[in-house]
C-alpha cells in the first residue's frame, strides 16, 4: 500500500470497510493514527486505483488484523468529515461497509491499527466507538440474528457521519 497523506483532501476519498462476525462477535480494531485515533472501528481503509470494493476490503482487513475474509454485498454507506479547528476540512470519505466471511488467520494488528480484537456483541456498549459505527452496528446485529439462516441484512445508507 502506498503511504498516502489524506489530510485536507481536494476531494473526497473513497474507503470500506467489512462486518465480520464470528462465535456471536464482530471484529474491530482500535485506531492508532488520525483520523479517530484511539477509536474503536469496524476494519478498513481506502480503495487503491484498479480495486473493486471488495477487494479492497479483503486487502485491508489482511493488513489491519491479519485475518483473511471474502468480502460480501455493501450494508452500509456514510460520509466522514472532520475539520480542523479553523473550520478546514480535515479529512472526508465516503465509507462503504460490507458484510463479509471470515475465512481464517491468528488476529494481530498492523497497518494503522493499535488493536485488533473479536468483540462479544454484549460488550460493544463498553467500548469508545464512534455513534454513526454503534448506531449501524446494533441494527446490523439485531437483523443479523434475527434473519433466517441464509439471508443477509437489507442494504442501508446514512448521509451524516
Amino acid at each position: 500500500m502506498n503511504a498516502v497523506d489524506t489530510r485536507y483532501p481536494q476531494t473526497p476519498r473513497v474507503a470500506v470497510g467489512a462486518i465480520v462476525l464470528k462465535d456471536r462477535a464482530v471484529l474491530l480494531v482500535k485506531r492508532g493514527k488520525a483520523p479517530s485515533n484511539g477509536k474503536w472501528a469496524i476494519p478498513g481503509g481506502s480503495v487503491e486505483l484498479g480495486e473493486s470494493l471488495q477487494q479492497a476490503a479483503e486487502r485491508e482487513i489482511f493488513e489491519e488484523t491479519n485475518i483473511r475474509i471474502v468480502a460480501r454485498e455493501p450494508v452500509y454507506t456514510f460520509d466522514f468529515i472532520e475539520h480542523d479547528r479553523e473550520g478546514a476540512i480535515r479529512f472526508h470519505y465516503i465509507i462503504v461497509d460490507l458484510a463479509a466471511e471470515y475465512l481464517d488467520g491468528d488476529l494481530m494488528p498492523g497497518d494503522d491499527a493499535a488493536q485488533a480484537a473479536w468483540i462479544p456483541f454484549k460488550n460493544l456498549n463498553n467500548l469508545d466507538i464512534n455513534a454513526t459505527t454503534r448506531e449501524f452496528l446494533a441494527k446490523y446485529l439485531a437483523q443479523e440474528l434475527s434473519a433466517d439462516k441464509g439471508s443477509g441484512p437489507q442494504p442501508a445508507t446514512n448521509k451524516s457521519g
